[in-house]
């Protein structure tokens, strides 16, 4: 399904999790059609605003802030003040390793709250305006991994379980606005992910083929102008959710658990 295509973007855009991999690749695209941009992220955004000044944005601003708190969403809403946002590009999140029991429960919560909670919160705060001026853009960061029972990244998957279909839903409840909703689907993709989830020991995080960051990041931005609602990222991948769907749920977590299990 697609809406409202255009061929580039422009006007103020905020990107989360802007620091490094994926979300650092879409700045730099937004940053290409001459965007302004708000950088987000919940560590130290100096080399990126460097980069994606380079890339030939109209003006870099950033912000290093915890978007698993309430703090962290009002300094960002506070940040945007009284300007319009054309899109937003929620990519921040993040996943943990590990059997669920085992891990520790404030890094569980910090897991729901960034992927869920706080990306839900800035979507809407900011996602608000967008209908009241019947105009924006919104790009999530969803995963593939949604789809799949996560034996081993119990947690992750299913916060993006969560996150793939509410931008479905959201997206079908603005259809009749000209405010478009894009989910993009990555897989397994060469960023900083498995080393901040303590994963770098599983098959998972062995991959010697994962994705490129700014492969999918294309695809996700190419989406988002075509007005598309998802976008898996990957042909292989593509393949991998479809069987995900055909599957018993059982077969693809133990599936799961041979790529994910220390």
């Amino acid at each position: 399904m697609t809406k409202n295509s255009v061929e580039n973007l422009s006007g103020f855009y905020v990107v989360t999790g802007a620091s490094s991999g994926v979300g650092l690749e879409l700045a730099k695209l937004a940053a290409q059609d001459g965007a302004a941009l708000l950088l987000v992220a919940d560590r130290d955004l100096g080399d990126a605003k460097r980069v994606v000044q380079q890339c030939g944005a109209s003006e870099v601003e950033t912000l290093e802030v915890d978007l698993a708190t309430v703090d962290g969403i009002d300094r960002v809403i506070d940040k945007i003040g009284s300007r319009s946002v054309d899109g937003l590009m929620a990519n921040a999140g993040h996943g943990l390793g590990e059997a669920f029991l085992t891990q520790k429960w404030d890094e569980i919560a910090h897991v729901i709250d960034t992927n869920i909670t706080g990306t839900v919160s800035l979507i809407h705060r900011i996602g608000s305006g967008m209908v009241l001026r019947d105009k924006g853009r919104i790009l999530v960061t969803g995963s593939i991994a949604g789809d799949m029972p996560g034996a081993y990244q119990l947690v992750y998957n299913s916060t993006k379980a969560f996150i793939n279909d509410f931008c479905v839903g959201l997206a079908n409840e603005l259809k009749s606005t000209s405010v478009v909703v894009t989910c993009l689907m990555p897989g397994v993709t060469d960023t900083q992910f498995f080393e901040r989830a303590g994963m770098e020991d599983t098959r998972a995080g062995q991959m010697k083929d994962k994705a490129d960051p700014a492969k999918v990041a294309r695809d996700g931005y190419n989406a988002l102008l075509k007005g598309e609602t998802q976008e898996v990222s990957g042909i292989m991948n593509k393949i991998q959710d479809l069987f995900a769907d055909l599957l018993p749920d059982e077969l693809v977590a133990q599936m799961h658990r041979h790529l994910a299990k220390p």
